[in-house]
């Protein structure tokens, strides 16, 4: 029977990658965390000793917090959260039901290093148009949600890296950018392991299209080419383009994962016996 104030992995796998989902928080503990050091998608690891230190952070949010079975340790944490004010609840089974459920997880590995602040740092060149939109999106939903981007003149991109200890992303010769006619999006769904996702495999397959020259792959991709490249008209600050993005991405992703098999037309909203 799932505890009181537990949240099922059916259910928080459908609350990724959505706007307005709940912060994800893994408190295993070092040794538990080592043993498989892989994250559920968006979450980010705090220490479960401490939760009275970081906890009021994320007050007025709500929160699932994972611990390695779903038992003591989260437990302890989510009713310390909800007496900071935070609508906590515990993912039932902890991180090693997650993980029998068959649900994709992040390897450690494969994030790069994070500020003192607990944040990954990104740059990559500035005027973006998919690639650039899109990947911050995955890494926001799915990975970082504190992500920092940097947009820069792109023959600044290397130096700006070294300088403030930044990722690129989306220029030559570096992990993460185009591979073969996969484009960068797609190195990063695969490297964090969402793969199996079947709407980011789809969504991955659009954002190929219309980023590299091939709209004809799947019939939105020619969609996406032209929303993004009106986006990128209509915004000469980069950062307020993301955020627009950012909504343009979470509907097609919503599509992608609920939506595929629904059509519309209008004469199916007029009354019954009504001529067209």
């Amino acid at each position: 029977m799932p505890a009181i104030n537990s949240i099922s992995p059916d259910k928080l796998l459908k609350l990724i990658g959505t706007p307005g989902g709940p912060a994800i928080i893994d408190v295993r503990t070092a040794e538990d965390f080592a043993a498989d050091a892989r994250l559920v998608p968006g979450a980010v690891r705090h220490d479960f000793a401490t939760v009275a230190e970081w906890g009021p952070a994320f007050a007025g949010q709500s929160a699932v917090v994972i611990c390695q079975k779903g038992q003591k340790l989260s437990e302890g944490v989510a009713a310390w959260l909800r007496q900071s004010g935070v609508g906590a609840e515990v993912l039932d089974g902890g991180a090693l039901g997650w993980g029998i459920a068959g649900y994709p997880m992040v390897p450690e590995a494969a994030l790069p290093p994070r500020d003192a602040r607990g944040r990954t740092i990104w740059v990559t060149r500035a005027r973006p148009k998919v690639d650039r939109i899109a990947c911050p999106w995955l890494i926001r939903r799915f990975v970082d949600p504190d992500a920092v981007f940097l947009f820069v003149t792109p023959s600044e991109v290397p130096g700006v890296a070294e300088r403030f200890s930044a990722t690129p992303f989306d220029i030559e010769g570096v992990r993460w950018s185009h591979d073969g006619d996969r484009c960068t999006f797609d190195v990063m769904v695969e490297t964090f392991g969402l793969g199996t996702l079947p709407a980011l495999a789809h969504l991955a397959t659009i954002v190929r299209g219309a980023d590299t020259a091939r709209p004809d792959i799947v019939p939105e991709a020619a969609g996406l080419l032209a929303m993004s490249l009106g986006l990128s008209r209509m915004y000469a600050d980069d950062l307020e383009q993301l955020d627009a993005g950012m909504l343009m991405y979470d509907a097609l992703y919503r599509w992608c994962r609920d939506a595929r098999g629904e059509t519309h037309d209008w004469t199916a909203h007029k009354a019954r016996g009504e001529r067209p």
